[in-house]
């Protein structure tokens, strides 16, 4: 019973021992190292054990991308056996397990296996095995790369297409991208690239890929590399074409404008090159062309009361033409629209109101004045003013009242009217010197 018992606590040791060496005797900071060529690479390896407790035993190998496996060296903790065909290109200082390549070149690409024996001095009979792979590139760091365009002229959009190609003098595995505008280009129905994306063709070409274009090369030893920027220049349009004017009213395709005033109006398009203009008059039998460019002088004095006007643009290189269709109408817009003819000048509500007013109080004292001037009438005119009125005067006062009342039907202007009844007030005193009676 006490000897079971003392054989599983060993068992026990064991495992514990094996499971904490397993995860910590030894480790590679990286798995994959990514060398220059005609540099140095050193494979490291930090042992995680003090090497006076240990004995180890151990190899490094290297299998090239072909399958080919060869020893490199066989060492201990006192003393390492380097192969004669490589001793002049590696480097291994016991006890030190780490591995270091002098001089990288092509052939020294692919993968290398460490394999290490480690026995405890106070742990007879037990040897750890720990097995490590790093894999190993070499690379030529990438040259600026060269782009070229081809053609390499401006270009008819919707008529044809364009080719871009990239290349380096120095590299390996180079890996190229595409940037216009400083934004990275990605396959589309029109943008087609290479396997290895040295080459973009754009087909067909339109309007949006007009830009500034960058080709970017890069590999595992070099970060991205921009080529010269090189312009495409693409010939489009005319799109969206439209006229404008600063004066008058518009409204949709109607601009509406003062009897006698000046308007100028604009043709404008988006396009490559420059658009040809031409105004056109249109009648119901005719038309007229009336002036080329982009902008066109109307003089509303010499217009009907409504026409019809077009501007036509056309552009030379991509031989498309469209046309904006408008009408002129002359009518008055009311005070403060008549730019070029008279400085006008706006009436306030409180002005008209002002007017409304006056006129108001002058009828109704106009109508009080009739009556003061025509104290009784006759039956007939009684009933006509539903009762009869009799007037009642004051000595002195009567006199030019009724002078006053005669002037009225003398007037000839509304000023007249406005003078002669401030005149009446005048005369008449603030006493009731009159009643209705009815």
């Amino acid at each position: 019973m006490e000897a079971t018992g003392r054989t599983a606590l060993y068992v026990c040791s064991v495992l514990f021992i094996l499971t904490e060496v397993s995860t910590e005797l030894i480790h590679i900071p990286s798995s994959v190292h990514h060398g220059i060529e005609g540099k140095s690479m050193l494979l490291s390896v930090e042992t995680r054990f003090p090497l006076d407790d240990v004995e180890i035993q151990g190899t490094w190998s290297h299998t090239r991308p072909s399958g080919r496996r060869t020893t490199l060296v066989t060492f201990t903790k006192e003393t390492s056996i380097p192969d004669m065909m490589y001793r002049n290109h590696l480097l291994f200082r016991e006890p030190n397990v780490s591995l270091l390549i002098l001089k990288l070149n092509q052939d020294n690409e692919g993968d290398y296996y460490l394999n290490l024996n480690i026995a405890f001095h106070n742990k007879t009979g037990l040897v750890i095995k720990e097995e490590r792979t790093v894999h190993v590139t070499v690379d030529v760091p990438v040259s600026t790369p060269v782009i070229e365009k081809r053609p390499s002229y401006a270009v008819v959009e919707d008529q044809a297409n364009v080719t871009w190609n990239c290349s380096v003098e120095r590299g390996t595995r180079v890996v190229f991208h595409w940037l216009r505008d400083n934004v990275t280009l990605g396959p589309s129905d029109r943008y087609h690239f290479s396997r290895d994306n040295s080459t973009l063709l754009i087909n067909p070409v339109r309007k949006d890929d007009k830009g500034t274009y960058h080709c970017v090369a890069s590999n595992a030893v070099s970060q991205g590399r921009r080529s010269r920027a090189v312009e495409l220049t693409v010939y489009y349009g005319p799109y969206n074409l439209e006229v404008n004017s600063g004066q008058g009213l518009r409204t949709g395709e109607v601009f509406t404008i003062n009897p006698g005033e000046l308007v100028f109006f604009e043709c404008q398009a988006d396009s490559n090159p420059p658009n040809s203009y031409v105004w056109i008059a249109k009648s119901r039998n005719a038309t007229q062309v009336i002036t080329e460019g982009p902008r066109m002088e109307v003089l509303s004095y010499r217009l009907a009361q409504a026409e019809e006007y077009l501007c036509r643009a056309f552009n030379n290189a991509t031989q498309k033409q469209d046309e904006a269709q408008f009408t002129l109408v002359v009518a008055s817009l009311g005070t403060g629209k008549e730019k070029h003819t008279q400085e006008g000048s706006s009436v306030s509500p409180l002005a008209a109101i002002t007017v409304c007013s006056l006129f108001f109080i002058s009828f109704v004292v106009l109508f009080f004045l009739r009556r003061t001037c025509h104290p009784k009438r006759g039956h007939e005119d009684a009933t006509e003013d539903f009762g009869i009125y009799e007037f009642v005067s004051i000595p002195g006062k009567m006199e030019s009242a009724q002078a006053s009342c005669r002037s009225l039907s003398r007037l000839e202007s509304v000023q007249d009217m406005h003078t002669t009844i401030y005149d009446v007030i005048r005369q008449v005193p603030e006493t009731p010197s009159h009643s209705l009676l009815k």
